[in-house]
């Protein structure tokens, strides 16, 4: 057994994995990781990512990316879930608008 199966991976610790792995394999700045769930076979993680950067930052256009990983915090699957503009993406999540 390594010392990664010895440790638990905790919903904070998946959150970081899960960002870190979204960023590295999209090549994107990461906003911010906007939910993580236990799953029976691991975890999912759910990212915010700045796919264009445009000037006002206001006009900006995001994607949220949902990051599969197992129980130890290794990647299965990812995949791009929606595209939107800065300030448009709340409407269905939680009701907030900012």
């Amino acid at each position: 057994m390594t010392e990664r199966d010895a440790t638990k991976v905790t919903a904070a610790k998946a959150g970081k994995l899960g960002l870190a792995q979204i960023t590295e394999l999209t090549g994107k700045e990461a906003e911010s990781v906007i939910g993580v769930e236990p799953m029976e076979d691991g975890w999912l993680v759910t990212v915010e990512v700045i796919e264009d950067h445009r000037i006002p930052s206001s006009t900006d256009i995001l994607s949220l990316y949902e990051a599969q990983l197992t129980p130890d915090g290794d990647l299965i699957s990812y995949r791009r879930q929606r595209r939107y503009a800065r300030g448009h993406g709340n409407g269905d999540h939680d009701g907030a608008r900012g």
